[in-house]
């Protein structure tokens, strides 16, 4: 545990909508936290009552995109270290601990990455992709902040970052409806930014990458060590990278 040397504080910054379902449990994970900061966007199920039994630090906000209202919530804290954490996910106890052991060590990079476990209903997908899925979530907010993408936003500049190697989890999707709800949507919102910069899809984007995104997620990501769900999964991701880009020309 730690050098002995001062521990830097730390801000966990969450965004929400809509997630009574999922934030007592991720609140409760990061309950150790020297500050919790909730940025809420105007959620209509009890998802603030219960955010208030963890913080008195919770804001609601028109939504800006991913990206956009990540940074506003990071520009709340009052701490310089600040931990991204979703309001689907759950930092344990051991991941914990190896991020107080940073904290207290000397702080060598701006931002540091983590592996993520992505759970589809109560299992963990190991294959087709989706571990160890390295994400940056703890990071100098002084010098590390979130691109402005509306979708699939991430730390920028992260090319000097360190590793954490307990995994953060990630309860994705409730099954397979909500799985194919949330493509649609995120292929929306793909879809917007890129039409917003003139940009189309051409014929390799339609007609070329979806099969390639199946071979890859289900042969080459070893989609096919999951059953069944891999199945799906690769075929999902086939028709997901068709749908974002078909959407671009859906005007």
């Amino acid at each position: 545990m730690g050098t002995g040397r001062y521990m830097e504080k730390v801000s966990v910054v969450v965004i929400t909508f809509n997630e009574e379902k999922n934030i007592e449990r991720c609140l409760e994970s990061i309950r150790w936290a020297d500050e919790i900061v909730v940025v809420d966007t105007f959620s209509t199920d009890r998802t603030v009552e219960i955010c208030r039994r963890f913080t008195d630090r919770v804001f609601q906000e028109s939504w800006r995109g991913y990206g956009p209202q990540k940074n506003l919530c990071a520009s709340k804290a009052n701490n310089r270290w600040v931990l991204n954490v979703d309001a689907d996910e759950v930092i344990s106890p051991e991941c914990a601990e190896a991020i107080r052991d940073v904290l207290a060590s000397e702080l060598v990079h701006p931002v540091y990455r983590f592996p993520r476990k992505n759970f589809f209903g109560n299992r963990w997908i190991r294959y087709a992709g989706w571990y160890p899925d390295l994400i940056a979530r703890l990071y100098d907010r002084t010098r590390v902040a979130f691109s402005e993408s509306a979708v699939h936003e991430r730390l920028i500049p992260d090319s000097d970052s360190g590793l954490i190697d307990q995994p953060i989890l990630h309860f994705s999707f409730d099954g397979m409806e909500d799985y194919v709800s949330r493509q649609n949507r995120y292929s929306s919102l793909y879809a917007e930014e890129k039409i917003r910069s003139g940009w189309k899809a051409n014929w390799t984007h339609l007609y070329l990458r979806p099969p390639w995104f199946f071979f890859k997620t289900y042969f080459l990501r070893q989609g096919f060590r999951e059953g069944f769900l891999g199945i799906f999964l690769s075929l999902a991701m086939a028709f997901y990278t068709y749908l974002k880009y078909a959407k671009t020309r859906a005007v």
